[in-house]
């Protein structure tokens, strides 16, 4: 394909408001979604969909605002999100494993005008958290610190006077006066970690959004009533696009929880009779491993993974997915680019290559810039109605990711075969894959380089049984200091999310002798395999 001329216009809803309207129609009695927090049919949500948004647009929240999401996966996340795109507001989903510095970038970065934050999550004290990097909250917003926030509505017990609990919204009564945003305006500003040592805010539209939803549901086989499984995080487009909105374009059941857990899960799968399931390579093997595996009855049909023809094929021989296909993406492209189709050949789904999504072109590109031959391995390149409208407030580095014919350069190898089918090789960027988290290494030394102690570090993923791949750091410690492997993991466990972490530093007296270039570039690639050989990989 060299084209993306298909128009999407009539083919199905293309913003959030017009979809639940739909939904709520023609399918009011089957359920949307069941959570830990509970479970509500489409037509009960949409009614209290309209009755959050009333809520929302009586504490101010228009549309275009940027509104932060701090929540973990239940029906309220579902219905806030929902309620701000009806109100064509923009959700900035803040992963609930931040920690105090990271969510403060992400907040000031996007301009986020309401936080609606829960005030714990499991052991995590969010208020703490915001007292830390806002400390208006005791008196009245916004902070000096944080000009751009002007209301925080918090939900839970936990209330500072400089704050909005969630009574006075669910308070409000009447339902909302909606009136449609426009397909092509913002929905989601989806932070991704990228190369760089900041996070980069992924601007995504509704169409892009509902469009990607619709036919990864449409590949996957999703039908009215059907009941998908999917523990990936809400506040990753994996959770809005492909759980949430993939199921609000098929009227089928989305059953989530909090956090993954693979016995749990299983659970969950038998007793809710699940269709389909979603996941990664890691959640797929713990799946498959789980000692109470052979004592659940699932009636799974179909599954959407991504990962290797060897998980693939566990999978359909294993859990009985048979329909199961394979997905490849990035966040920013919706995240779908390709998938396999559940009623193509078992064998072809099962060998993990993909068609380009309807009205998306992909191309392969050398080194030099050329397109690659059929077969031959290069970068992914992306263009169509998925690509992102850019980094939010970051034109340098949008415009190194979108040239001016639209083409998305992922950073990501691949090859196309004679047919157009893509087969996904790995990522080019360096981005280590901790589970279903994305890490990139100059991040984590970006935060590495504020310990007293350390001159220099470099990070590479090295695998790992359970999580795929985990972080490794090599450092070198400053003149005059002195510091341990444990004491610096400790510190960083301080510093940054949990997957982010290291699980292995090394404290080296320099990368000479490890890999060095001529002009003084760390090989990361030879650095990776030195890691590997000290833990007898």
């Amino acid at each position: 394909m060299t084209k993306a001329d298909l128009d999407l216009e009539g083919f199905f809803p293309l913003t959030v408001a017009a979809a639940l309207r739909r939904t709520a129609a023609v399918a009011s009695d089957i359920e949307a979604i069941v959570a830990p927090d509970g479970r509500l049919t489409w037509g009960a949500l949409a009614g209290e969909v309209g009755r959050v948004s009333a809520g929302l647009a009586a504490q101010g929240i228009r549309r275009g605002d940027h509104v932060g999401l701090c929540l973990g996966n239940s029906v309220r996340w579902m219905t806030i999100f929902l309620a701000l795109g009806s109100l064509g507001a923009v959700t900035v989903p803040i992963n609930t494993r931040f920690v105090a510095a990271e969510m403060a970038y992400a907040l000031r970065q996007s301009r986020v005008r309401t936080l609606i934050t829960c005030d714990r999550l499991f052991k995590i004290d969010f208020i703490a958290m915001l007292r830390e990097i806002c400390p208006a909250l005791d008196r009245r917003l916004p902070d000096e610190t944080m000009p751009d926030l002007a209301r925080v509505i918090v939900i839970g017990a936990d209330v500072p006077r400089g704050a909005v609990g969630w009574a006075a919204v669910a308070a409000t009564a009447g339902g909302a006066d909606i009136e449609d945003a426009d397909a092509g305006d913002p929905l989601l500003i989806q932070y991704t970690s990228g190369t760089t040592s900041f996070p980069k805010g992924v601007v995504l539209s509704h169409r892009s959004m509902l469009a990607n939803a619709y036919f990864s549901g449409l590949r996957m086989g999703l039908r009215p009533a059907d009941r998908f499984h999917s523990a990936r995080p809400f506040f990753h487009v994996a959770g809005t696009t492909l759980s949430i909105l993939s199921v609000l374009q098929h009227a089928a059941t989305l059953i989530s929880m909090d956090r993954f857990e693979a016995g749990e899960a299983l659970r969950l799968m038998e007793a809710e009779h699940c269709t389909h399931f979603s996941g990664n390579d890691t959640m797929a093997l713990m799946l498959l491993n789980h000692p109470d595996r052979a004592q659940r009855k699932l009636g799974l049909r179909g599954a959407w993974l991504a990962a290797s023809p060897t998980i693939v094929r566990r999978v359909i021989d294993e859990l009985g997915a048979r329909e199961c296909v394979v997905g490849y993406g990035l966040s920013e492209a919706s995240p779908n680019v390709a998938q396999s189709c559940f009623w193509e050949p078992e064998a072809i789904r099962a060998s993990a290559t993909m068609r380009p999504q309807p009205g998306v072109s992909v191309r392969i590109r050398r080194a030099d810039g050329s397109d690659a031959a059929a077969g031959e391995s290069g970068e992914v390149l992306v263009r169509g109605w998925n690509v992102m409208r850019g980094y939010f407030d970051k034109p340098k580095e949008t415009a190194e990711a979108l040239d001016a014919d639209g083409w998305l350069a992922t950073g990501d190898l691949g090859s196309l075969d004679g047919a157009g089918r893509l087969t996904f090789l790995g990522r080019a960027k360096e981005i280590i894959r901790v589970g279903g988290e994305n890490v990139s290494p100059a991040d984590v030394e970006n935060v590495l380089h504020r310990h007293p102690a350390i001159k220099q570090a470099a990070v590479v993923g090295v695998p790992e049984q359970r999580l795929v791949e985990v972080p490794a750091a090599f450092v070198i410690l400053n003149d005059g200091h002195s510091a341990d492997t444990e004491t610096i993991l400790a510190w960083a466990k301080g510093e940054m999310a949990g997957f982010k972490v290291p699980r292995h530093v090394w404290i080296v007296d320099s990368f000479e002798t490890i890999g060095m270039t001529a002009s003084s570039k760390i090989q990361k690639k030879q650095l990776a395999a030195h890691a590997r050989g000290l833990l007898g990989l």
